[in-house]
């Protein structure tokens, strides 16, 4: 049977699941809660907008080589701290907050046990091979995932109220 396989950096983007970091954060912010940073905050992931990733995932299905692996990165690497305060800063452009800047609810947590200092792919072959890379760059995504988070408060409320019940998500329900 032809398998083709891919492994990717994290991902972010709209309907992401509020335990992730970035949701985390922008929901946290928007309620005046702590942002909870692990150990020094200096943690680095690659990200992956989910739309790019998508294309990715398309483009092995189509061209890829049967048997081969294929590693989809955005070349995107930031600290987790950076992280943090680009959703803060981008938070207080679109929804300024009476109370002042949003980074002064960076709180640092002890951190997790086992928690690795970096996650490090190469997308070089999937580049190389099939030409892919990202469309949007980290800057634009971000803002797009915040925007997301502003405009669909109702979703992230479902979900952290409970009011989820295993439906399809990602369909806005009407009231």
């Amino acid at each position: 049977m032809p398998t083709l396989v891919t492994n990717c950096s994290n991902n972010y983007g709209p309907r992401q699941f509020p335990e992730k970091l970035i949701p985390l954060m922008v929901l946290n912010a928007l309620e005046g809660k702590p942002l909870p940073v692990y150990g020094d905050g200096l943690n680095v992931r690659d990200w992956l907008y989910v739309d790019d990733h998508c294309a990715a995932l398309a483009l092995v299905a189509e061209r890829g080589t049967p048997g081969e692996t294929y590693v989809v990165g955005g070349r995107n690497e930031w600290t987790n701290i950076e992280i943090v305060r680009h959703v803060c800063k981008v938070l207080d452009e679109l929804r300024p907050d009476p109370a002042g800047p949003r980074e002064r609810l960076i709180t640092y947590v002890k951190d997790r046990p086992g928690h690795d200092r970096r996650y490090a792919i190469d997308p070089s072959k999937i580049a190389a091979e099939l030409g892919f890379s990202p469309a949007v760059d980290f800057a634009t995504g971000i803002r797009r995932t915040v925007e997301w988070y502003l405009a669909h408060r109702r979703w992230c409320e479902r979900i952290a109220t409970g009011g989820y019940r295993r439906e399809r998500l990602g369909l806005e329900v009407q009231p």
